[in-house]
Parts: structure tokens; C-alpha cells; sequence
């Protein structure tokens, strides 16, 4: 007599045994049915099915943008949600984002508010492509615009960068977008010694005498700026008032006006007039209605929030009541049903 035994995770083993007188084809039989009930209970066993694949986008390396996509991964309730796993990945920033998503590459991202509509309207420069899958969810935070430059240098607004080498963000990042558009707007993008990079390789760059200034479009106080100011005594420009005098504010409505305040960065003893855009976290059409509201619920608490503050103060812009700050474009229906539910809209 012969036996053999299966067994199967989660399954209790069993045995059979075949006698001498058994043909094989019955046999052979018997083997294909208990296969087919295992793999069906198999099928039915939730601890062995995949979860689906969310990939939220964020950022570079020093910004804001990653910190988002990181500190909604790590969050306990979202790690426990049985139907689908959130996965950060890094990214150029906005415009890559931007693109992303509305590809499907990307089921969520962080994109500045200004980038949704510019590309929603095939408004992007040298790129007239529509981006119409991208749907709004939440407002973040207010991004700003900041130009870092040494105490003593003699530069005190945008156009005396003039022949100045200087760190413009990464290519394909909302930092290197922004900065283009306004230092097109005053005349000077075509005049400066351009270095595409991230905000820390910026901030290493401006300590060795490498650049003479280098722009960030995030949120404040940022850890490149921080990282510059402990090797070196900084200032920043004052561009908010550049952008008032240029009419950069009726070409662009879409930005704000702000103050970084005084004390925000070693050395900076008085508030500096800047411009902002607001952050914004997108999703692609396609994902479900019931997955971006499932997220809104799990972040959107008081114990969501207060996880998010503990990432980075920032943070403390995410609030219910402005859910919809900022926001210009068509929301996901997701989103449109949890900030309907909590009376924002």
C-alpha cells in the first residue's frame, strides 16, 4: 500500500493512501480533484492573496513633496488596510508627478495646484498635452518660493542674479518649473549660469563657493536652507515684492501672497515677502471612488493628522476645514464624497 500526504497553509494535512489494486487512471483522478479543492480554498485565503499596488508619488531628496508620500505609507491604519498596500516613491517632483499620474504610473502624488491647471489646460510650457486624469483630493500645505544668497553678497533682488550661477531645482521638478516661469517673467533665466539640482545637493553646492544662490519652492523651514545656514551667514530675497512690482500676480492668479517669517532660518531677523502655490494630493481617474475615500478616513482623523504634524510641522495645514483650499480643478469622486460628508462642500 502506498500513501501520500497534502498540505496546504492555513489547511489541515491529509492523507490518502492507494492500494495495490487501484488503477492509475483512478488514481490519477483522485490526485487533479484534492489539487482542485486545495487551490480553491487556496484562492479564498486571504493571508496569501496580494494586496494591490498603490504607488504614491513624492519627491526629491529635501523636500516636502517626499516626506508626504513617506509619512502616509508608514501610518499604521493605512499599513492595515486589507485591500490594497501604499508604496512612496521618489520623483523629479510636480511636473514628473503631474505626468505620472495621469498616465497611471502613479495612483497618487503630491502636485502643486498651478501645475493641475496649467496641465489640465494643456497650458504647460513647451507642452500642450491635456492632463485630464489627474484629480484633485486634498490640499497639503502652501508651498513658497524661497532664494537663498550669503549675507554680504550684494545680491538683493531676483535681477541682480544676473551672471550668477545659481541652483534651480531638479529638471522635471515643480522647484525648476516655478523658477523658470518667474525668472522668464523677470528677464533673467536666459542671463544666469543654470544648475539643475535637488535642494540638498543645492545647499552642499552654495556651502563649497560653488553657486552664488539657489531657489527652493517648498514648504518652510526646510532642511536645505537649515543645512546652508550652518556653514554660511544667508539672506533671503525678498521676491515677493519683485513679483508685486512685475505684475506677476495678475499674469499668475493662482499664487499667493505670504511672508516667511522672521527667525524661520538662522541669521534671517526679519520677514520676507514671497509668493506661494498650494500643494495639492492628486489621484488618477481610475483608482476607486471607495479606495481615495478609504485614505481621506484613515488620515483625515485626529490620530491621522497628528501622525502627519509628527513628520514634519508642516503638516499642520492639513485641516478638514481646508480640504479644498487651493483647489481649481475637478475633484476625484472619492474626495468629493468624504469632504461632502464632512460639510467643506
Amino acid at each position: 500500500m502506498q500513501s501520500i500526504s497534502l498540505s496546504m497553509h492555513g489547511q489541515e494535512s491529509i492523507i490518502f493512501k492507494r492500494r495495490d489494486d487501484m488503477g492509475k487512471g483512478k488514481w490519477f483522478a483522485v490526485v487533479l480533484l484534492v489539487s482542485a479543492v486545495l487551490l480553491a480554498g487556496l484562492a479564498f485565503n486571504t493571508d496569501v492573496i496580494a494586496k494591490k499596488r498603490m504607488v504614491f508619488g513624492g519627491g526629491p531628496a529635501g523636500g516636502t513633496f517626499q516626506v508626504v508620500a513617506n509619512a502616509i505609507q508608514t501610518y499604521g491604519p493605512v499599513k492595515d488596510i486589507e485591500g490594497f498596500t501604499v508604496k512612496a516613491q521618489s520623483s523629479a517632483g510636480s511636473v514628473e508627478n503631474l505626468r505620472k499620474v495621469d498616465s497611471g504610473k502613479h495612483q497618487f502624488s503630491v502636485v502643486y495646484s498651478g501645475h493641475v491647471y496649467l496641465g489640465r489646460n494643456g497650458m504647460m510650457k513647451n507642452d500642450t498635452n491635456k492632463y485630464e486624469n489627474v484629480m484633485a483630493v486634498a490640499y497639503l500645505y502652501g508651498a513658497p518660493a524661497q532664494l537663498v544668497v550669503k549675507k554680504g553678497s550684494g545680491i538683493k533682488s531676483t535681477k541682480d542674479l544676473v551672471g550668477k550661477r545659481v541652483g534651480v531645482g531638479n529638471a522635471g521638478s515643480g522647484a525648476f518649473a516655478n523658477c523658470e516661469m518667474f525668472f522668464t517673467h523677470m528677464g533673467i533665466w536666459d542671463k544666469i549660469e543654470r544648475n539643475a539640482m535637488g535642494y540638498n545637493d543645492a545647499a552642499q553646492a552654495f556651502g563649497n563657493n560653488q553657486l552664488d544662490a539657489f531657489w527652493l519652492f517648498t514648504a518652510f523651514p526646510s532642511g536645505a536652507v537649515i543645512m546652508a545656514a550652518q556653514t554660511n551667514d544667508i539672506e533671503l530675497i525678498n521676491i515677493g515684492q519683485d513679483a508685486e512690482d512685475s505684475g506677476y500676480f495678475k499674469k499668475y492668479p493662482y499664487f499667493g501672497k505670504l511672508a516667511i517669517p522672521s527667525g524661520t532660518y538662522k541669521g534671517v531677523d526679519h520677514d520676507t515677502p514671497s509668493f506661494f502655490d498650494s500643494t495639492l494630493w492628486v489621484a488618477n481617474a481610475d483608482v476607486s471612488a471607495d479606495t481615495v475615500y478609504e485614505l481621506l478616513s484613515k488620515i483625515y482623523t485626529d490620530e491621522g493628522l497628528a501622525h502627519m504634524v509628527g513628520q514634519k510641522k508642516t503638516f499642520k495645514a492639513m485641516k478638514i476645514k481646508d480640504g479644498v483650499k487651493g483647489i481649481v480643478t475637478p475633484l476625484h469622486p472619492g474626495a468629493e464624497r468624504f469632504w461632502k460628508e464632512k460639510g467643506v462642500i
